[in-house]
């Protein structure tokens, strides 16, 4: 009798295969219950584009932002501690993240509608949500995968020798697991400020069909000055929102760029001041009153929110029987709750998947195989590109930190300039001079993925311990030899993790690269991105809407178990840094 088990790549297309249909049924539940919110509520008066109300478009763009990055950087923590707790938390949770950070924003416009714009009767507030979750899902992907690469990969040692001492629970996670994730935290947060800016018109207009919400910000204003080919506007509202950019720059992430060089691994012990207040420290130029003003305020603060997390271990509270039964009877109720729901869910949303495919299906459903083929191939043009340059620029960063510091600006504010902003150069220097879209497309699916790998890579270099890199030294190591045998090794982890993300940027960007209207003229190429757009834009047809995301999530899904997930493996297990 053979007992042996199926092959790997086997079980990982039986499992993927097992979180397709129930992502498929899920869509399709979120747009059976979407039709009702569209015909229940009335659609908010659009927004006057003028430049002299630019100041407040741009403070509430990036309030909104603000609003998404901190809700993505609390789920990022939590999901990606879980995440990599391994087992069936890592089986579990991780492919939820590749799928969903490869679903356009647009595909999330459903969810938005019914969560948010129904629960508030079509009114502001709702909207307002609507456009906070649909930002969040820009930013908060990147974030929790590099949270569960740095945890993935801490030293052994330092696990260990935490466990020798005991160090569980909170402690734990203060010392060991949080300071590890600190550095690629901080170049994710960038990218994830970098990632929003990039969407905010697709956030700031949601569109289905005869449904229109639209909220007053920059992206709005910069897709109506592109609808009326207002080129005074476009250069206005672009202005305004790199200003916005370079002072985040100057004031927030140059300052916690320096300040998580205290979290990277080092095999030598370093010197530093026992209590640090992060980018106040380095920031100190404020002035000495203020700083230590400031001192005295936030670190009684601090220390005390650190008692009260302490002490929640909850070990008084079920040191008795009947706590322990109670405790018991309530984790027993939450999850059988949770079970119940999500058998509800699940069972719902394979019947709307049913009904929804049964439906007649659109002529325009014939060319998502030929469309499929197309946009995979620009995506791997473009990713070859991404390649191309990401990493010897990551290679030189890895010698010139002068170089490394002033790469990381200006790539924050190069990949920030939304799409829209780059149509009237692309029309006028890409698409007449050559003639067609392709061209044009794969070089806007470009400004989607490549700052994925860029800052992944970076945050890789900035993890590199400099004790390695002096001992390279020390031995006579060429460059070339330098960078074979430490620096690509050492930055794998965050290549694969990169080049992941940068699949999930290339998808994203598809809505903005493979259709877009300008000055009157709407210029497209086939692909999955154009169906999308045509079908969630112009027709509001659901059912090509949901097969053309099925389409998408069937070629991420498979991508995702065969290639990326094997090759992150390997590489968290055989370049892990370790003492």
């Amino acid at each position: 009798m053979n007992t042996s088990k199926p092959p790997i790549s086997a079980r990982r297309l039986v499992g993927g295969l097992v979180s397709f249909i129930l992502l498929a049924a899920i869509i399709a539940l979120f747009f059976a219950y979407q039709q009702r919110a569209l015909s229940l509520h009335h659609h908010p008066p659009r927004f006057p584009v003028s430049l002299a109300r630019l100041p407040y478009y741009a403070f509430c763009s990036f309030n909104r932002m603000l609003a998404a990055y901190i809700i993505a950087l609390l789920f990022s923590i939590a999901y990606g501690m879980a995440a990599a707790r391994g087992g069936i938390w890592e089986r579990v949770l991780i492919p939820i993240v590749d799928i969903a950070q490869s679903v356009p924003v647009v595909g999330f416009f459903p969810a938005a509608i019914y969560f948010f714009v129904a629960l508030a009767h079509g009114g502001r507030l709702g909207v307002e949500m609507a456009a906070v979750f649909l930002i969040f899902t820009s930013q908060a992907w990147n974030m929790t995968l590099g949270i569960y690469e740095s945890v993935k990969t801490i030293p052994g040692d330092s696990g260990e020798a935490l466990e020798a001492f005991g160090v569980t629970g909170w402690l734990r996670f203060e010392r060991l697991l949080m300071p590890a994730c600190v550095p690629k935290l901080v170049y994710n947060s960038i990218l994830s400020w970098v990632a929003g800016w990039y969407y905010l018109i697709a956030c700031e207009i949601i569109t289905v069909g005869p449904a229109n919400y639209r909220l007053p910000g920059l992206g709005s204003f910069l897709m109506e000055a592109a609808d009326r080919g207002r080129a005074v506007d476009i250069v206005a509202g672009l202005l305004t929102l790199l200003a916005v950019i370079v002072l985040m720059d100057a004031i927030v992430w140059q300052p916690l760029t320096e300040w998580s060089e205290k979290f990277r691994f080092e095999f030598a012990a370093s010197s530093g001041p026992a209590h640090s207040l992060g980018m106040l420290d380095v920031l100190g130029g404020i002035g000495p009153v203020v700083l230590r003003a400031l001192r005295a305020v936030l670190l009684p603060l601090w220390t005390a929110v650190r008692r009260v997390l302490d002490a929640i271990s909850f070990a008084p509270l079920v040191s008795s029987p009947a706590a322990k039964k109670t405790t018991r009877l309530m984790r027993m109720f939450l999850i059988g709750s949770l079970i119940i729901f999500s058998a509800w869910a699940i069972g719902a949303g394979l019947v709307a998947l049913g009904r929804a495919l049964l439906k007649p299906w659109p002529p325009e459903a014939k060319q998502i195989p030929v469309a499929t083929l197309a946009s995979f191939t620009r995506i791997v043009i473009a990713y070859a590109i991404s390649l191309a340059w990401t990493v010897p620029c990551a290679l030189a960063a890895s010698e010139s930190p002068r170089f490394k510091r002033v790469l990381a600006p200006v790539a924050e504010i190069a990949g920030a300039v939304p799409a829209t902003a780059l149509f009237p150069l692309i029309v006028l220097f890409v698409i007449r001079l050559t003639g067609g879209m392709n061209l044009a497309s794969i070089l806007l699916i470009l400004t989607g993925m490549q700052w994925y790998l860029l800052f992944n890579l970076l945050a890789g270099v900035n993890s590199i311990p400099e004790d390695l890199k002096e001992a390279a030294r020390a031995f006579g190591l060429s460059r070339f030899a330098t960078w074979r045998k430490l620096i690509l090794p050492a930055v794998m982890p965050s290549l694969i993790t990169g080049s992941l993300t940068a699949w999930g940027g290339g998808w994203n960007a598809l809505i903005l690269s493979e259709y877009f209207p300008y000055q009157g003229h709407t210029y497209s190429v086939t692909g999955l991105g154009a169906l999308l757009d045509v079908a969630t834009y112009q027709t509001g047809n659901n059912t090509m809407i949901l097969l053309s995301l099925l389409s998408m999530v069937l070629v991420v899904i498979v991508l995702n178990r065969l290639l990326w997930r094997r090759l992150y493996e390997t590489a968290t297990e055989r370049y892990r840094v370790d003492y």
